[in-house]
């Protein structure tokens, strides 16, 4: 209980609410009075917003929150990089492997995001060096049986990663932003195979980033002209080193890929770096 010289108020414990007590007051005494504990309620309210605001969004934050891994993001300290050790140089695939096909969705709004995720109209991507030769003698084999490779991703910037992370949280489909990617490393691709002679993908059975359980590797209820279509991509990937990710038949890796650092480097700098 406080008191004053014409009146005396006091707060239960267990509310937020003051009890006033009244004493014979003149009507102007009452109304200052009564704006007092009007603003005092309403500054105590406030209060309490912000506070259950900041719990959620810290809650929120600790759901989809990560740890920051090493990342190279300057294109200088790339260079250093290559310099030491020139197997680390990403190479721009068309120029590198005659005759790939480019289908970059993540430059057009054709994905699983529904918006650019790079910029628009970009027409080049990247593997490190040991990846972009494996992928080469790929293509040199499929050739020879009138097909080649279509690339829908390769190298992906780590924020990237991140922007993708926010959406799906489901390390089944998108890589947890604390560990990177393959895709960040410069060791993975998304492709599938091409007709040479009429420019048409075989047919897998789903299209590209379908996270259904038909887009895994080991689902085979499907017809059997697919089956063998997935099963040349698979076979002829993983003769020349790559590694099949199990929850998508687009998606191969090479498997020393920690050997290479996440970059977040864009296209451009990158292209200007070769």
């Amino acid at each position: 209980m406080v008191c004053g010289e014409k009146y005396c108020f006091a707060e239960a414990p267990q509310y937020t609410v003051i009890s006033v007590f009244y004493a014979k007051l003149p009507a102007q005494n009452r109304l200052d009075m009564a704006n007092k504990v009007r603003k005092r309620f309403y500054i105590q309210q406030s209060l309490l917003f912000i506070f259950s605001t900041t719990l959620f969004l810290h809650a929120n934050a600790q759901d989809s929150g990560f740890i920051r891994p090493p990342v190279t993001d300057k294109a200088d300290v790339y260079r250093a990089l290559v310099k030491k050790d020139p197997s680390k140089r990403m190479m721009e695939l068309k120029n590198f492997i005659p005759g790939i096909v480019y289908d970059l969705r993540y430059a057009t709004t054709n994905n699983f995001m529904h918006r650019l995720m790079y910029p628009e109209n970009t027409t080049i991507t990247f593997m490190r060096l040991p990846a972009a030769e494996a992928l080469q003698k790929v293509q040199n084999e499929l050739n020879e049986n009138g097909l080649g490779l279509k690339i829908f991703d390769a190298y992906r910037p780590y924020s990237v990663t991140v922007k993708f992370w926010e959406l799906v949280h489901d390390e089944r489909y998108v890589a947890n932003p604390s560990k990177g990617s393959g895709h960040n490393r410069g060791i993975a691709v998304d492709l599938t195979i091409i007709n040479l002679k009429t420019g048409r993908e075989l047919d897998m059975g789903t299209g590209f980033d379908n996270f259904t359980d038909t887009a895994h590797q080991t689902f085979t209820n499907l017809p059997e002209e697919i089956l063998q279509n997935r099963g040349l991509l698979r076979s002829t990937m993983e003769k020349y080193g790559f590694k099949a990710l199990d929850t998508e038949w687009w998606h191969f890796f090479l498997n020393n890929g920690t050997t290479f650092e996440i970059l977040d480097i864009d296209f451009k700098k990158l292209k200007k770096g070769l």
